[in-house]
């Protein structure tokens, strides 16, 4: 149990014994000063406003009724009826030496579905599905982490209209002898290629308009032919996922093709149920629930004139198989903001057709736009869009000289290890570090930079404690001394360090990536304000001192390694 979680059960029964209303919450949370203590009660002023009486009296009886004095060595009523609590150093130390950084159970696990990168296999990856990638990714790994099971899920664009055309232009090209993977080594070379062959060749648009419907109709000879296309397409995006230290692998891909069976299903459930009817020839929901401000509602075309399936139904699909056969309690997605109308849409469709329950959480973790630095999205000098295996190229070729200038005593495999790492962090933490919500402005400069909230001043950070350890010739898993916290850097590193499951819980509750990231950056900091001020090494520390400060410093390293591991991104011993 946390901090914060251990003060809010004792305040919850100190105010039942002070008789307040058990709908009135401690409202216990970290102190934004620490002059105020380390972390405050604020329940009082809700009481009192539900009893009529005043704040500071109903504090003072909320604190005659609590049992602190094993952990507080003060506690006093500020301001109108804040509760200030200061934790003892010595508990502080006793806690820290309890704390482990290992996966935990959970009292109360649930199965969660999260839905993320889901590219276009017609198209090689690009940097507009970075942030869904990597944002959903530590996400998975932080509830994984916290107990629960999670499935992932990445719901890859593999199907529909533009197949028949990639499929009749792999047939061609096989039929010169060309090896699938050669004719798609370059993804979006093809794309082009096939897209030009459609526009300019007028027999060639109806073969390919006729291969749509026999793909969809489960013609034998295009479903092999499509198959090597998604295979190799497929390969491609496990290539990236590899560099880029993302979790996702073959067996987490679910299509569009693979909810194919059910789209007709969905529609005429719909239809059924008196939610779809037919308007000019399409299938139509019309949504009052997200009526605009003349009463108009909400339009969710499910199957076109043509008779067509759309991402909607899909999607609607998809629930269906998520709530049904995984079980799922919760289900987020990470796609980006412009597809808020369609995801209202559908979450609001699936409960009222009773897709999915009451009682499952479905989420739509919108996030903002990668900008370039002239406040534009971010593309080539050319003004093409910026493949994803480029930026991974770049981003280690431009850690791998910045490591080589800093230290030039490494090895060139130890150059190359270090730079991958520095790297591939420095991209994700770069994005990871931003409110998902909002756009940001991409830099080299400022993502590779040692200084300030980035990778690189992270992994340092990391990287010096290791150095330190190899100093002293003592491996941190040997330790196993008292801790004590004298110095007041001591105790404001140690409180940081005990706050790391209350961090977790954050942001697995609202998907913000970049709260685990402030939290490291503050813990680093720390840390280097506690090692200037608290000699470890030096000459005339006494033993206990230089063995209590090791711990310390242990205890700062596991939280690094282990948040920084559940942002994705990789640490070393040296740098």
């Amino acid at each position: 149990m946390n901090i914060r979680d251990l003060l809010t059960q004792r305040f919850s029964l100190a105010m039942a014994a002070a008789g307040i209303p058990a709908e009135c919450a401690p409202h216990v949370a970290p102190s934004k000063n620490p002059q105020f203590g380390d972390y405050q009660a604020n329940g009082a002023m809700g009481a009192a406003k539900a009893m009529g009486r005043k704040p500071r009296d109903i504090a003072q009886e909320i604190l005659d009724n609590v049992e602190l004095d094993d952990l507080a060595d003060k506690t006093e009523i500020a301001g109108p009826g804040f509760i200030n609590v200061h934790l003892r150093p010595a508990w502080l130390a006793q806690q820290l030496k309890q704390q482990s950084c290992e996966a935990q159970s959970s009292d109360s696990p649930q199965t969660i579905v999260v839905d993320y990168s889901s590219p276009n296999l017609a198209k090689e990856m690009h940097v507009g599905h970075l942030r869904s990638t990597i944002i959903g990714d530590s996400l998975a790994r932080v509830l994984e982490f916290m107990g629960h099971k999670v499935i992932r899920q990445n719901h890859v664009g593999d199907w529909g209209t533009q197949f028949g055309m990639l499929t009749a232009e792999l047939e061609e090209q096989l039929g010169q002898n060309q090896a699938a993977s050669m004719a798609l080594k370059d993804l979006e070379q093809f794309y082009q290629q096939a897209k030009k062959h459609f526009d300019d060749d007028p027999a060639f648009a109806d073969k390919a308009r006729d291969y749509v419907v026999k793909l969809q109709g489960g013609d034998a000879k295009l479903l092999e032919l499509w198959d090597k296309f998604r295979d190799v397409s497929l390969e491609h995006g496990e290539e990236l996922y590899q560099a880029l230290g993302v979790t996702l692998k073959r067996s987490d891909v679910k299509g569009e093709s693979f909810y194919n069976d059910d789209l007709a299903k969905v529609v005429s459930e719909l239809k059924e149920q008196g939610l779809a009817v037919e308007d000019d020839g399409a299938i139509v929901v019309f949504l009052e629930e997200l009526a605009d401000k003349e009463g108009n509602p909400s339009v969710v075309i499910i199957q076109k004139k043509g008779g067509g399936y759309l991402y909607a139904t899909t999607d609607l699909a998809a629930m269906r198989h998520r709530v049904g056969e995984l079980k799922a309690d919760r289900i987020m997605y990470f796609i980006d903001a412009r597809q808020s109308l369609h995801m209202k849409q559908v979450f609001t469709l699936a409960h009222k057709a009773g897709f999915v329950s009451e009682a499952v959480s479905l989420e739509h973790h919108a996030f903002g736009t990668m900008m370039g630095e002239d406040g534009t999205p971010f593309k080539t000098r050319s003004g093409g869009t910026v493949k994803l295996a480029d930026l991974t190229t770049e981003a280690v070729e431009r850690a791998n000289a910045l490591v080589e200038a800093k230290n030039p005593e490494l090895s060139a495999q130890e150059r190359a290890e270090v730079a991958r790492k520095v790297g591939i962090g420095a991209v994700k933490y770069a994005d990871l570090s931003k409110t998902r919500t909002n756009d940001y402005i991409f830099s080299w400069e400022s993502m590779l930079s040692f200084e300030g909230n980035t990778a690189p001043y992270l992994q340092y950070a990391y990287a010096r404690i290791q150095s330190i350890f190899r100093r002293a010739d003592i491996q941190a898993d040997d330790l196993n001394v008292d801790l004590h916290l004298a110095a007041a850097e001591e105790q404001a590193l140690a409180l940081k360090l005990l706050r790391f499951d209350e961090t977790l819980e954050q942001v697995a509750k609202e998907a913000f990536p970049h709260v685990l990231c402030t939290y490291l950056y503050e813990t680093a900091s720390l840390y280097m304000k506690f090692y200037e001020a608290c000699p470890i090494l030096k000459d005339g520390v006494s033993e206990a001192d230089k063995m209590s400060r090791l711990q310390l410093c242990a205890a700062t390293a596991t939280v690094l390694r282990t948040g920084l591991d559940l942002l994705g991104i990789e640490t070393m011993e040296k740098m």
